[in-house]
């Protein structure tokens, strides 16, 4: 039995921006005066989230993570409290295996607590369950890709319903614990893989709570390490802090994804089975096992109500630390470096203990670190892009910028080459590593774009420059300076222009869309007003 809740409700202060709305006047014969035009934008925020449950007591299989399936990113967190009671033959009561839990009350239920370094091993009271039920927390698969979900048809985010299928059952639709009753809020059986590539779902009816829509499939983030502890977190370099996979507090309890969650986004699994050992084989007679899930989800301004007190818990020193790189997008590895609204000069910032997509703000322009190219150089980036410019007018753009920029970050400012050896490739010629364009998986087929590299050339002249295609390819992934397809854009998701050319003539060029995919600006033209030029530098320091 798993009853599940979620708390929903600390998703506040929605923003307003703007969007949508075209309205042009007309014109007269031979006139063609007092011509007006509107392009307005109005666009609600709306945060929503769901945890998913998909159980089946029969194969023990048991997935459980989150899906984002608002507009804005979310923070997530999940406990596990588990509850076991056994009945010998002739006996009328079960007793529990822990002093004081209930069946019937949840919140009596002990919280999973694993040890510091080892989540096999659970702790205090939680040690009880170490003989009798094994958990398998996180999702991996030899040669295989991340797992496949259906996504939830409640998109209402009011309801603290969770997504729960199979044998899993909503604490809010169901709080029987008898082992038996149902209470599935969503489709599937609740076995490993119930879900592929193709499947579909038409909740016409509706057949389960929500929208009468048709869904397909969709794939869960694949996780980039295994969960841990907080403190085997710690122990990790600083640029690897942040990312797809959850880290458990384990003196709370609490898992945490180590990074926003972004518009779209489903975590990997927290957990994929919850197997009985051998062990209750010996049990002369009855016994029941539960596991209750509590999902919370919250916006990143709102961490402090994930730092808030915790019953007799108390969380971990490293927890702020934690929840602060999550909400900036990376940790303060810098011993006394600037935080990234910081502003600053350049002779305040030590660049060389910098983690590749650190934000920092210098000379009145806000930037992000890219990598260490050694011999004292850095490549950075504008955090933002120049919104407003037609790629005819990209060298322009970046001449003007740099013209403007605080004589002191001149200074550092490496030559580059005079010209770049800019080649072309058409999009259809690129085999892509999934549909949002996240990698090129035959770059090196195109030695010329795979040769462009930005490094500093001493004939050259100190100036801004546009990054290539190949500078992306070898920036991007785990650990670089561009974990995730989000924030490969630009602030508020602006989108930018590469150097790499997608066709021979013309204005085909390629550029960093809006979502972080790669695309060609000849065959899509997205609103100048929402993206353009994003410089880069290579500074000395």
């Amino acid at each position: 039995m798993t009853p599940e809740k979620k708390n929903q409700r600390r998703l506040r202060n929605l923003a307003l921006l703007s969007l949508l709305l075209l309205l042009v006047g007309g014109t007269f014969a031979f006139q063609a005066f007092n011509q007006r035009a509107i392009n307005d934008r109005i666009r609600e925020n709306i945060p929503g989230g769901r945890v998913h449950d998909y159980y089946n007591r029969d194969t023990e299989n048991k997935d459980v993570f989150v899906e984002n399936y608002g507009n804005v990113p979310l923070m997530a967190r999940i406990r596990l409290s588990e509850f076991m009671e056994k009945r010998s033959v002739g006996d009328t009561d079960f007793t529990p295996i822990v002093n004081g839990t209930i069946r019937d009350q949840v919140d009596t239920w002990t919280v999973m607590r694993p040890s510091e370094n080892n989540l096999n091993i659970r702790v205090d009271d939680s040690a009880a369950f170490n003989t009798y039920s094994n958990l398998t927390f996180g999702w991996s698969r030899s040669g295989q890709d991340a797992p496949w979900f259906m996504p939830t048809f409640n998109r209402d985010n009011q309801d603290l319903m969770t997504a729960a299928a199979g044998h899993a059952r909503d604490w809010v639709t169901s709080t029987a614990t008898d082992g038996v009753t149902d209470g599935a809020t969503h489709p599937g059986d609740g076995t490993d893989a119930y879900w592929s590539s193709g499947d579909s779902f038409d909740n016409s009816g509706p057949v389960w709570p929500g929208e009468e829509v048709t869904h397909d499939a969709a794939q869960n983030l694949q996780q980039e390490r295994a969960p841990m502890t907080i403190s085997q977190w710690a122990a990790l370099p600083n640029n690897l802090k942040v990312g797809n996979f959850w880290v458990i507090d384990h003196q709370t309890g609490w898992a945490y994804w180590a990074n926003q969650l972004q518009a779209g986004e489903t975590t990997s699994y927290l957990l994929d089975a919850a197997e009985m050992t051998a062990a209750v084989n010996t049990i002369p007679g009855e016994y029941y096992y539960g596991i209750h899930v509590d999902g919370q989800l919250i916006s990143p301004d709102r961490i402090n109500d994930f730092l808030a007190a915790d019953g007799s818990f108390t969380h971990h020193d490293d927890l702020s630390d934690f929840l602060t790189a999550v909400q900036t997008g990376s940790i303060d590895n810098n011993w006394g470096n600037p935080g990234p609204d910081d502003n600053v000069q350049p002779d305040q910032i030590n660049f060389s203990i910098m983690a590749p997509g650190t934000i920092f703000t210098m000379a009145g322009e806000q930037y992000r670190y890219l990598e260490n190219q050694g011999g004292g150089n850095h490549l950075i980036i504008r955090n933002d892009s120049l919104r407003g410019h037609l790629p005819a007018a990209q060298e322009t753009a970046l001449t003007n910028w740099y013209a403007g920029l605080d004589s002191a970050v001149q200074a550092m400012v490496q030559p580059v080459a005079n010209v770049f050896t800019t080649a072309h490739v058409r999009p259809y010629d690129l085999d892509w590593s999934d549909p949002a364009r996240w990698q090129v998986l035959n770059l090196d087929d195109f030695p010329d774009i795979a040769a462009d590299i930005s490094t500093a050339v001493s004939t050259g002249t100190p100036r801004a420059f546009a990054l290539s295609m190949a500078d992306i390819v070898r920036l991007s992934g785990a650990g670089l300076a561009f974990t995730s397809n989000e924030n490969r854009a630009g602030i508020g998701s602006s989108w930018w222009f590469l150097r790499t050319r997608s066709s021979e003539t013309g204005s085909g060029i390629w550029r960093v869309g809006s979502g972080g995919g790669l695309g060609a600006w000849s065959s899509q033209h997205p609103s100048l007003d929402t993206g353009g030029v994003r410089p880069a530098l290579i500074v000395r320091q």
